[in-house]
């Protein structure tokens, strides 16, 4: 059973125990599928809770919601409790918190883009060297501009910001191409489709939420939903390892503290690690190595040892090994890989008992006084005190109603940052462009007002020139044809009426010729009056 100093885990030939001490020296749980490796992390999480060390950890197929709920009496692990030692099994429930990237199983989780930074966005957008580049350019621009990237619109603003000016930006930071934004661009759009865009905003997650304990001194187990999370697996082992780059930064130097501030299991490890850059790789195992001055201690839970990088691997100390299987080549060299790690026993060949291993059993090594690996002991795990399997919707409602986060987080807040200020910048650039276009609108018109007058005073100018022209043909027509009236008069007396038809032919005759005078002078006139006018005109 458990003691103020360890977390009692199963038992074979000996009690195995692991203590608080150098619990933040970290560990690993491997085994094939179906061996015993999420039972093995449950009692883990409720021992840690029990000894008031706060507990994260990803809940990948859902069973590990019944930490939340006490467990069902069950004649196999009485029977068990009894072989190992541990007597009467004191079923209940571990305090619990539900977390989720989504907010649809427990309390949203959100961080800003800032806060994420280039290079785990980098790796959560699967962007190329050149790429990732850009993307760095794009964060110190808006240090230097005191913009605030806190969620993917903003980002994606600064984007279109950095293509429009790429000149200028290439000039002071380096090239910045269209195709190196528009390939971010598409990739933003996928982690939008796949709901990343729920995990960047505000109000921003405060890790000490991962911190409490209950009245009594017990450990919250703060679960992450994390079954869909999987269909993006990118997304999940970033998330993860971003919670373990922020608890890095942000927790005190405590050494080596009696017990671990808080412990952290990364289930299905493996995801950390595939097609990961060499930087990447290097960040993890820094953190790893230094987290636990931090008295953060971190389990990865994986199928393989060989699934994690070597020097990961060498830095975890207490060891639960479940059964592997050597129907390949490549799984004859993981069991000769995970036998070659642990301090032999005379009792037992390792390689050989590793794949003789049942249901529940496992190989443990955890660290002994001083730090030593402890020899390695073939042992039953002990059965939970919660319930194994999953839980009602019912059941993780009225949990996460009375959940001591409350409704702080269930609430997105979107305040001004990049988005909005360069948003508000464009629309003042539009709205100047606007006015400056209806000043040249207006400028065209009043030359047109002014060609208008121009042509009217033209128009008097040439009406005047006609009836010039008219007043001075008149007189000469006025005489003609008093003159004619006078011949025509003196003519009628001095004929006779036989003669008559005659004198009005004559008479007509020289009507038609007043009438061709008058015609022509009047023509010649006018033709003078306009063509001097417009003569005039155009000088």
């Amino acid at each position: 059973m458990d003691t103020p100093e360890s977390i009692f885990i199963g038992a074979g030939e000996r009690p195995q125990h692991l203590l608080l001490k150098y619990a933040n020296r970290h560990g690993l749980i491997a085994g094939a599928t179906g061996t015993g490796k999420t039972v093995t992390l449950q009692i883990l999480a409720e021992g840690f809770s029990r000894a008031g060390v706060p507990v994260f950890l990803s809940d990948i197929k859902g069973d590990l919601a019944g930490l939340s709920q006490p467990g069902t009496p069950n004649p196999s692990f009485d029977e068990r409790a009894a072989k190992i030692g541990l007597g009467a099994i004191d079923y209940q429930a571990a305090p619990v918190t539900f977390w989720d990237l989504f907010g649809e199983q427990g309390h949203p989780v959100r961080t800003t883009v800032s806060e994420m930074g280039p290079l785990l966005l980098s790796r959560l957008l699967d962007l190329s060297e050149a790429q990732e580049g850009v993307l760095s350019i794009v964060f110190e621009i808006a240090d230097r501009e005191g913009l605030l990237l806190l969620d993917l619109n903003d980002l994606q603003a600064l984007l279109t910001f950095a293509a429009e000016n790429a000149k200028e930006i290439s000039s002071t930071y380096g090239n910045v191409t269209s195709a190196s934004v528009g390939a971010i661009q598409r990739k933003l759009l996928t982690l939008r489709q796949q709901g990343g865009e729920n995990f960047f905003g505000e109000p921003a997650l405060e890790l000490s939420e991962f911190m409490r304990t209950t009245w009594d001194g017990r450990g919250y187990v703060n679960i992450l939903a994390a079954d869909r999370l999987m269909a993006t697996p990118q997304l999940y082992a970033t998330f993860l390892l971003w919670l373990l780059s922020e608890l890095f930064e942000e927790l005190p130097e405590v050494g080596d503290p009696e017990k671990p501030k808080l412990v952290f299991f990364f289930d299905e490890a493996h995801l950390l690690f595939n097609d990961a850059p060499k930087a990447l790789v290097d960040r993890i195992e820094n953190v790893v190595r230094l987290i636990r001055s931090k008295g953060v201690g971190i389990y990865f839970v994986t199928q393989n040892p060989i699934d994690l990088p070597d020097r990961v691997l060498g830095q975890l100390g207490n060891r639960v090994q479940h059964a592997l299987r050597a129907f390949t080549p490549r799984d004859q060299r993981a069991v000769k890989s995970a036998a070659e790690t642990f301090r032999a026993n005379p009792a037992f060949t390792v390689s050989e008992t590793i794949t003789q291993l049942g249901v529940g059993e496992a190989l443990v090594s955890p660290l002994e006084a001083k730090g030593v690996p402890g020899i390695v002991e073939r042992a039953l795990i002990r059965p939970p005190a919660s319930r194994m399997g999953p839980i009602t919707p019912e059941e993780r409602r009225e949990i996460i109603a009375k959940s001591p986060v409350g409704t702080r987080y269930d609430t997105a807040v979107d305040r001004e940052s990049a988005y909005e200020i360069l948003k508000k910048r464009g629309d003042e650039a539009a709205r100047a462009s606007v006015e400056e276009q209806q000043k040249a609108e207006k400028t065209p018109t009043k030359r047109a007002s002014t060609r208008q007058s121009a042509g009217a005073a033209f128009g008097t100018s040439f009406l005047r020139s006609i009836a010039s022209a008219l007043g001075r043909a008149i007189v000469p027509l006025i005489v003609a044809f008093i003159g004619a009236k006078a011949a025509g008069r003196s003519a009628s007396a001095s004929t006779s009426k036989s003669t008559s038809s005659r004198r009005q032919s004559v008479g007509e005759a020289f009507g038609k010729s007043v009438a061709r005078s008058i015609g022509t002078s009047v023509g010649k006139q006018i033709s003078r009056g306009v063509l001097g006018s417009l003569s005039k005109g155009n000088q």
